[in-house]
């Protein structure tokens, strides 16, 4: 395939999940009708990012794959003959959670998943407590619109998981997000912290020569913890192409839904002008393995 129109969804959340998967239908069908083939949503769409708090209650959020809402966005993929990628709280088993992407086929089955290996643990985001890392490692998917290299949020900061991706063949990288500004960050704070989310996630497409879809969720969410506390999500979707140009991008308080066309074939064009994989010294980078070299 050499040109791809993608599209990602970027919208705030209720905790009515049903109104939420209304809300994420409509914008599916709308970015399909902008000739949109494969469409990403944010991270935990479901509903309000729980994360915020230790609460085991939330754990009820969590529902099998296949289950209830993955058959939802199965069947919407298949109604309209596109890519969906989703994100969702996964119930492997009884006391096993995980931070799962699930990529549905034009035909409504599941070509494959993607559990978030890289699990935060800060103030506001209490990840750990909810899900247990992935054990399916680095690996594309396989779809009909080409080899996905499906990771979530906290994995964006890696430079080792697009690399890993694009070493395995991937043709694109894919960011499902939830992050946000804590209500008592400064303003001077939270313009480098965006600028810092938008450039190391360029510099992925760049360092490996790949288009990148990051689609964030926006809108104030309050904490359960109460206080005034909360997150507000800054949005600023974007797809970009090889080198990091922007091919479409949002903005910051509101929901939006993106298409852009992507040409695939200048991945090739730009690993030829820029031979990064290449020039690798594989040979040197041992120590890569260790977690800090003393």
């Amino acid at each position: 395939m050499k040109k791809l129109v993608a599209g990602l969804v970027q919208q705030s959340c209720t905790a009515d999940r049903s109104a939420n998967i209304e809300r994420s239908a409509a914008s599916i069908r709308k970015a399909a009708s902008n000739g949109a083939e494969l469409v990403l949503l944010q991270e935990l769409h479901l509903g309000p990012y729980f994360c915020q708090t230790e609460n085991p209650a939330n754990f009820d959020l969590a529902e099998p794959v296949p289950g209830p809402s993955s058959d939802a966005f199965a069947s919407l993929a298949a109604e309209l003959n596109i890519v969906i990628v989703a994100s969702l709280f996964e119930l492997r088993a009884p006391g096993l959670y995980h931070n799962t992407a699930v990529v549905f086929e034009k035909d409504g089955s599941i070509a494959g998943r993607y559990r978030k290996m890289h699990i935060p643990d800060d103030p506001g985001y209490y990840e750990k407590y909810y899900f247990t890392p992935g054990d399916l490692g680095f690996h594309p998917i396989c779809s009909s619109v080409g080899k996905l290299g499906v990771l979530v949020c906290w994995d964006q900061w890696y430079p080792e998981a697009a690399r890993l991706m694009a070493l395995s063949g991937a043709e694109l990288l894919l960011y499902p997000t939830a992050i946000g500004w804590d209500t008592n960050e400064p303003d001077s704070e939270r313009r480098l912290m965006l600028d810092a989310w938008t450039t190391i996630q360029r510099s992925h497409a760049i360092a490996n020569g790949l288009p990148v879809i990051c689609a964030n969720r926006v809108g104030f969410e309050p904490s359960s913890a109460g206080g005034g506390q909360g997150l507000i999500f800054w949005g600023n979707s974007f797809i970009a192409g090889p080198q990091g140009e922007f091919l479409a991008k949002a903005g910051g308080d509101a929901d939006e839904v993106l298409t852009a066309q992507i040409d695939m074939s200048r991945t090739q064009t730009v690993r030829r002008n820029w031979p990064f994989l290449r020039d690798r010294r594989i040979d040197a980078y041992r120590d890569l393995l260790l977690l800090y070299r003393d």
